[in-house]
């Protein structure tokens, strides 16, 4: 039998989770490539002393994450487009590993949320002074901008050293903002703390997510192994269903393979019957 209405739901929802996985996947594969092998970034990998900060950390995670998420797509895509057992179940082992890192993750996060605090105020600090040092580099920049504006601060001390740093910072609330604005790793450390709530529940919620996309892969290759089993059951039993009227076996050869159906009597070729080759 093909498909049923929970098997073509599975499937799609499957396709629909992919296509996000995918964009999520180049988006972080991307971005961690950019910032491993960008000409203002580069140096931080190349010194030892720095090769446990934040910031490489994060580009590392980045760019694991990435690769993984574009594995798994693969894996889904072509299991789930083309029916094929095998890749999905390589998909179902991979989404239950990454919906159990997504839910260790979010835990752990919330449990040490003043040391996560402290890797994030730490990975701003890198992002600033590289944007100082590479001259106003356009990327950073724009992560710079973002961060600024989500959080209403400017730079480690709220006091803007050059100009083109101040067009990442936002637009002053008071004459006082003016001549100083808000540190960001003070407003970073206290809005994680005060928001380490929401994101384990981000986390908690991305691997219910996950969940679900491995048990509609499971479903789903049980609907592909049950199709497959009656379309062989069906030729099996068409075959012998051309035999109205038995006759009972002379001369011949009985098959006995399959005891709930129809035996198929082989009746051997006589002389007049085997066709001569003309020379």
């Amino acid at each position: 039998m093909a498909l049923d209405g929970c098997g073509h739901f599975c499937k799609y929802a499957l396709i629909i989770f992919n296509i996000i996985f995918a964009v999520l996947g180049v988006a972080l594969l991307g971005l961690g490539m950019w910032l491993r092998f960008s000409y203002s970034t580069r140096a931080i990998f190349q010194i030892a002393e720095l090769n446990s900060s934040a910031f490489v950390t994060a580009v590392t995670i980045m760019i694991v994450l990435g690769s993984v998420l574009l594995i798994v797509v693969m894996f889904g895509d072509y299991g789930t487009c083309n029916e094929k057992r095998g890749a999905l179940q390589v998909f179902t082992v991979l989404v239950s590993f990454l919906a159990v890192a997504e839910v260790a993750f979010g835990v752990l996060g919330y449990a040490n949320r003043d040391a996560v605090g402290g890797k994030m105020v730490e990975f701003y600090s890198s992002m600033y002074t590289l944007y100082l040092t590479s001259g106003g580099d356009p990327f950073i920049a724009a992560t710079l901008s973002l961060i600024h504006n989500m959080l209403h601060c400017c730079g480690l001390t709220g006091f803007a050293p050059a100009e083109w740093v101040q067009k990442t910072c936002p637009s002053p609330d008071g004459f006082l903002e003016h001549i100083k604005m808000p540190g960001c790793p003070a407003i970073i450390a206290s809005f994680y703390d005060s928001k380490a709530q929401l994101v384990m529940g981000i986390f908690l919620g991305t691997g219910a997510l996950l969940l679900i996309a491995a048990i509609c892969s499971v479903t789903l290759s049980r609907q592909i192994r049950l199709s497959h089993a009656s379309a062989q059951y069906i030729v099996l039993t068409h075959s012998t269903s051309v035999l109205t009227n038995p006759q009972p076996p002379q001369d011949g050869f009985v098959s006995n393979s399959y005891f709930d159906q129809d035996p198929v009597i082989f009746t051997p070729l006589t002389v007049a019957n085997i066709p001569m080759v003309q020379s």
